[in-house]
């Protein structure tokens, strides 16, 4: 998948982090955030793509598994932006396993408007931090 993005060894670089005794790499799947209209969790075909890709690499990579985080924009109370990020990254999971997936590699979380990527009160700045972000969980050090 090197014409994807992906380094010749075709792990990103991970960072020190980890969920769940894995290494997780935050890079790797960078480019392949998908993205999600106002008060919605359905995936939009244009972000089909993106879905395909980071299945594509597990397949390719069956040791690894995946985390989804789902993000909000600020509007709606805390506790709805939570539970829409939940679905949202819920909503990325069942679109991975269409793609052949097993569900018991995939992970969710949310994080609801708590970790923005852009800051600011238009649209712009909305539309950029309604999101699924994909993160690469690497195999259990042994």
């Amino acid at each position: 998948m090197d014409e994807v993005g992906f380094d010749e060894s075709g792990i990103g670089q991970a960072s020190r982090e980890s969920f769940e005794g894995r290494p997780m790499d935050t890079e790797i799947f960078k480019d392949y955030t998908v993205h999600f209209d106002f008060d919605s969790s359905a995936v939009r075909p244009s972000d089909r793509s993106n879905i395909t890709a980071v299945a594509d690499y597990l397949k390719a990579h069956g040791d690894c598994y995946l985390l989804i985080d789902g993000h909000c924009d600020e509007r709606g109370t805390e506790e709805y932006n939570q539970a829409l990020g939940e679905r949202r990254a819920l909503s990325a999971r069942e679109a991975i396993t269409k793609d052949g997936i097993q569900a018991g590699r995939v992970r969710t979380r949310s994080w609801g408007e708590a970790k923005p990527a852009a800051i600011g009160a238009d649209e712009s700045s909305y539309a950029q931090n309604r999101r699924g972000e994909f993160i690469l969980l690497l195999p259990k050090a042994e």
